[in-house]
């Protein structure tokens, strides 16, 4: 488990893959100036809601791996989540979809 750190207040787990595959959409975001929510479902051991952060190119953001080799990227999955990052309701985690680049 890989650990999101935002604006030094806020601090959350997610599995090293996906934290990679969230790393490209969020890098890609602010490195154009672009502001966005950020929404993910909470564990059960914090209260099993919904957490949103609002990204910003000015506050600090740190991505923490556990594993020391870099995940595999999933084009098809990072272009999902960037087309939820630009939508109203901002960046949000939806299922991997199959790689189209990567044999069955």
């Amino acid at each position: 488990m890989g650990k999101l750190t935002y604006d030094s207040t806020v601090v959350v787990d997610f599995d090293d893959r996906l934290l990679a595959h969230l790393q490209m959409v969020i890098a890609t975001k602010l490195r154009r100036g672009e502001s966005f929510a950020f929404t993910w479902r909470d564990d059960a051991a914090v209260g099993d809601g919904r957490t949103t952060i609002w990204l910003h190119p000015a506050l600090p953001l740190v991505f923490k791996y556990f594993g020391g080799k870099q995940p595999v990227i999933n084009r098809a999955w990072v272009e999902v989540l960037l087309q939820t990052a630009n939508s109203s309701a901002g960046l949000h985690i939806v299922p991997e979809p199959p790689d189209p680049g990567r044999e069955a």
